[in-house]
């Protein structure tokens, strides 16, 4: 896995790119609870790969790859009932939640191939 900085990973990429929809999509949110908890997971998948790859460690960066994948977990259920709810509309909700589940598995790919090391 060769990369200069986490802004080259797709993966980074792609969560930025989630946050900034879901803002975008809960900009008229009154509620406000479920709007910061939403907003924090999403920040929080992007933010965590960041760290992680920055933190210099193989173990550490899949340690903070793990936490990235357990709040995009976290994201997909607060989708699931903000849409049963009301506040997002259930084709939004689940397009997100499939971009969300997408991402974890392009974290798990990148954590297994950071766990192993390349072949010589």
């Amino acid at each position: 896995m060769a990369y200069q900085s986490f802004q080259d990973l797709e993966v980074w990429k792609r969560a930025c790119r989630l946050s900034v929809t879901l803002y975008a999509e809960l900009s008229s949110c009154r509620d406000l609870g479920l709007k910061d908890q939403m907003t924090r997971s999403a920040v929080s998948i992007a933010s965590n790969i960041a760290e992680g790859a920055e933190r210099g460690s193989p173990r550490e960066f899949i340690r903070f790859l793990r936490i990235a994948k357990g709040s995009s977990a976290e994201l997909r259920t607060q989708l699931f009932i903000a849409s049963q709810a009301g506040i997002l509309p259930e084709v939004t909700a689940r397009d997100l939640r499939r971009e969300a589940e997408h991402l974890s598995a392009m974290l798990q790919r990148l954590s297994v191939s950071v766990r192993t090391p390349p072949k010589t």
